[in-house]
């Protein structure tokens, strides 16, 4: 038995006693004789049961039951009293109490009433974080929120100190997702993992500092694609109902991950279809476009040698109206039928200053601040240094023009040389995105800027993606947004054989 109990009773005697007895029942134990102590603690930290003796005051019993649950509205509430009858029983349950204990204790109902308490406490604990991670999943188009919020949520519901959530990548093994804070090494977080992957069932391994590691495995169709890792605190072994709840969390992420694998599947294809709809629609519009913007520009000419000023105007906003629509079916173009790629070795940081100077002539912010953070040990990438800048372009205006108030825009450069890798992260500290927005982001044609095409995100994804690598999106309305580009160095990671240089 575990969990963390809160007994308040003004007699110093009973106080020892439960303190004694739910220690020695495994039961982490706070004890005062003070009700309104007791209100306090309750407000930072979180019970997972409660005994409150009836007689008491002031506050008694029933109003510091209700004072309880104002804070913690589902913390069951075990009613001790000496003078029991049916009527305080009763009034008792009606106001909220889960149950009641008699004075003095029966050891066999002492045990019994606490653990059915846990138990009820623990079922509606997990079965809301259950629920939770489900609406998340149904609702978020983002594979990274659902594995964060998996990882949380195993580190809350089964005590542990810290979780990772990694997924197959290759011949290797990435870390996904982080709750916590593990005090084990990279190689036997990834060790665990990989043991529980080959077995196919949830496994337990030492740790070091006399912890445990259980891991998961996160299973989809084709074979395990992950796992997921728990450490525990130092002396503590898991129960059997540990493992099947870290079953069940992983099965959410294992879902999540396979949901997003058909969604890229039928995504691919579907983006396949309208490339090729849309080169056509392209090519039918490119030749009028053309002759409307000759046009136009010759009545700008005759009306400017006219002197008609106000019709010199007007044909100028329709050559600008055209150039854009020009822009725009280019874009589409480009998107339908994107380029063989060129690699050639490149600078990451002269690539990145290259787009930043173009950006800031584009979008000139005073108050916008930018910090450049690059790891000098990464080596040049193998890369088309053309098409690698059209995504970063994208990135950073989007970043400028989200910072229209100002605010701090951070690029950095993060080398991996194990997975043979570089992260690029363009960080901004502007409005942010709601999750509708977030899970849209990459649709062609779905934009929030009044003169947007919709096509920046979606042709950023498919430069990337050509070259191997992914590209993330984390976003908080109001706090800003955080793109994460990640390429192979050497045009594939270390130890993926299923991708090309």
């Amino acid at each position: 038995m575990k969990g963390k109990v809160l007994v308040v009773d003004d007699d110093p005697q009973i106080l020892e006693v439960l303190d004694i007895r739910l220690t020695t029942l495994g039961l982490d134990v706070t004890a005062t004789g003070n009700p309104e102590h007791a209100v306090e603690i309750a407000k930072t930290v979180r019970f997972d049961a409660a005994l409150v003796d009836l007689r008491m005051g002031p506050p008694d019993g029933m109003l510091l039951t209700e004072a309880l649950h104002g804070h913690q509205p589902r913390l069951p509430v075990l009613i001790m009293t000496g003078h029991a009858t049916i009527e305080s029983a009763v009034q008792a349950l009606q106001r909220g109490a889960f149950d009641y204990l008699t004075k003095p204790f029966v050891p066999d109902e002492l045990h019994g009433k606490i653990a059915r308490a846990l138990s009820a406490r623990r079922w509606a604990r997990d079965r809301e974080r259950l629920l939770a991670i489900g609406e998340i999943l149904a609702s978020s188009g983002s594979l990274s929120l659902v594995l964060e919020a998996v990882a949380r949520a195993a580190l809350e519901t089964i005590d542990a100190v810290g979780c990772v959530v990694f997924q197959r990548e290759g011949n290797g093994l990435l870390a996904v997702a982080r709750a916590g804070a593990t005090g084990q090494a990279q190689e036997s977080l990834e060790g665990a993992a990989a043991h529980a992957m080959e077995r196919g069932a949830p496994t337990t391994m030492p740790g070091a500092g006399g912890r445990l590691l259980v891991a998961a495995p996160l299973v989809v169709q084709r074979g395990p694609a992950g796992a997921l890792v728990i450490e525990t605190p130092p002396q503590v072994e898991p129960e059997p109902d540990d493992l099947e709840l870290l079953a069940l969390f992983s099965a959410q992420a294992a879902v999540a991950i396979r949901t997003t694998h058909e969604y890229e599947r039928l995504r691919g294809g579907a983006l396949a279809a309208l490339g090729r709809m849309a080169t056509q629609v392209a090519h039918e519009l490119r030749n009028p476009l053309s002759g409307i913007l000759l046009y136009a520009r010759h009545l700008e000419h005759r009306l400017a040698r006219a002197g008609d000023a106000e019709g010199v105007e007007t044909a100028g906003k329709i050559s600008t109206a055209v150039e854009r629509l020009g822009g725009v079916v280019s874009e589409i173009t480009a998107f339908g039928r994107p380029p063989t790629l060129h690699r050639a070795r490149a600078s990451l940081p002269a690539l990145l200053d290259e787009c930043l100077t173009f950006a800031r002539a584009r979008h000139p912010a005073e108050d916008v601040r930018v910090v450049r953070q690059y790891d000098g040990a990464c080596p040049e990438v193998l890369v088309d240094a053309r098409e690698l800048r059209k995504a970063f372009l994208n990135l950073i205006l989007n970043a400028l023009e989200a910072l229209e108030r100002g605010g701090t825009l951070a690029i950095r450069t993060i080398y991996a040389p194990s997975a043979g890798a570089v992260t690029v992260r363009f960080e901004d500290t502007g409005t942010g995105m709601t999750a509708e927005t977030l899970a849209r982001a990459f649709d062609m044609f779905f934009t929030t800027k009044p003169q947007g095409t919709g096509l920046g995100m979606a042709i950023a994804r498919s430069v990337i993606e050509r070259h191997g690598g992914e590209l993330r999106l984390e976003s908080v309305p109001g706090q800003g947004t955080t793109v994460s580009v990640r390429l192979p160095v050497n045009g594939r990671f270390a130890g993926d054989r299923s991708s090309e240089p």
